[in-house]
């Protein structure tokens, strides 16, 4: 799992709370003896107007999971290519229950759209991205699992508000102290979702009183549906489209960034592969996951609403590519990529690229946006295509 981009930022109420001089000789915000870092955070529940006695319950018997620890550590990154990925995840098996699903509950996604303009396959594809449907939940206990990461010192400043929401959930009755389980970092339900994000945007689907993400469809639907408006989410507007392109390009527009409209593309001969080009108003990005040889998609302004799900361009790109597909467009035309950079190349090429000046972030064997847009700077200045796509053969070029 990798966190959603939104969730990294720090809760400024916090940060004062912990500046404080009598806060800090009180309790720790991190760190410390475990006891007095719960009385720190019981005082901070009670200070927003948790009952005492509720947040005793909450926190009795909480404890620090190592295996939640250990997740956090060794977070994986994806490191496969978009077709590898695309195929594992959009699988004939998963929209076979896509539609399914979207069939039993048409009357819930029929509500979904009208009251928050998302429409069903794009619910459907996190859906199934992130849980098979709520099939795989996670079983970390939940509560420990934000305890564990709120009193870790590497990332407070994000999961201890988490842990007051969760503590306001107890409040709430949607959440079991003891029973609910979810992911290591604290997401719960069948579209993965953190604490303070469902009690911002949770929505009660099937009238029982509560917001139950782990047992309730229409619930997670929803919920899922408010939230993706909260990203901004456009009704009405695609956020991404299979196309063709020509032979001669200006490579080096293309990737994720600002400046072209979708017409500016179709008059440089990129062709939608369904025909439609009544979006041309809308700004857009040409992508090429694998290069200028392998498929490609225009992406619109939608698409950020996946990319703040997800910071994953791999994982951002199959879960619009699974909204499509839900919507009855075909399997892309993969083309024919040249082959790319195993993880010893690709870290060899970003240790290369930053010598040559070049800011790729971390080295990591991931072809992120750093080092694509370093890539298509290098390969200007080589005379080559720019289209970011890292092989071999360019390389040894450098």
């Amino acid at each position: 799992m990798i966190l959603k981009t939104r969730h990294a930022l720090a809760s400024a109420a916090l940060l004062a709370l912990t500046a404080s001089p009598v806060f800090a000789q009180q309790a720790p915000a991190c760190g410390g003896d475990l006891g007095a870092f719960l009385q720190g955070v019981k005082a901070e529940a009670v200070a927003k107007g948790v009952p005492a006695d509720v947040v005793d319950r909450a926190l009795a018997g909480a404890a620090i999971n190592e295996k939640v620890l250990s997740r956090d550590r060794a977070q994986g990154v994806f490191k496969q290519t978009f077709t590898e990925f695309s195929k594992r995840t959009v699988s004939k098996s998963r929209l076979d229950i896509g539609a399914q699903k979207m069939k039993e509950y048409a009357d819930v996604f029929a509500r979904a759209e009208k009251e928050f303009g998302v429409p069903a396959p794009v619910i459907t594809a996190f859906w199934a991205m992130e849980t098979d449907f709520g099939a795989v939940q996670g079983d970390f206990n939940t509560r420990d699992a934000l305890v564990t990461l709120a009193h870790d010192c590497r990332r407070p400043e994000m999961f201890r508000p988490q842990l007051i929401a969760a503590i306001e959930m107890v409040q709430h009755g949607d959440l079991d102290p003891a029973t609910t389980t979810g992911a290591w970092a604290g997401e719960i339900g069948q579209v993965q979702m953190l604490p303070e994000d469902i009690i911002a945007y949770g929505v009660d689907g099937d009238g029982d009183g509560h917001v139950n993400l782990k047992k309730s469809s229409p619930d997670a639907i929803l919920t899922a549906a408010k939230f993706i408006q909260s990203l901004g989410f456009k009704a009405g507007q695609p956020a991404i489209q299979e196309v063709s392109v020509p032979e001669q390009l200006p490579w080096e527009k293309t990737g994720l960034q600002p400046g072209m409209k979708a017409s500016d593309w179709f008059a440089l001969g990129v062709k939608p592969r369904n025909g439609d080009t009544s979006f041309g108003n809308l700004e857009a990005s040409l992508v090429l996951p694998q290069g200028r040889k392998g498929v490609a998609f225009l992406t619109y302004p939608n698409f950020n609403v996946y990319l703040e799900w997800n910071q994953s361009f791999i994982y951002t790109t199959s879960a619009a590519y699974f909204a499509t597909r839900l919507g009855g467009a075909p399997t892309y035309e993969g083309g024919n990529p040249e082959q790319g950079l195993d993880d010893t190349g690709m870290k060899a090429l970003q240790t290369k690229l930053q010598t040559l000046g070049h800011d790729v972030g971390k080295v990591d064997g991931i072809l992120g946006s750093g080092t694509r847009a370093a890539l298509q700077k290098e390969q200007l200045r080589l005379g080559r295509p720019a289209d970011g796509w890292a092989t071999l053969e360019l390389l040894n070029s450098l």
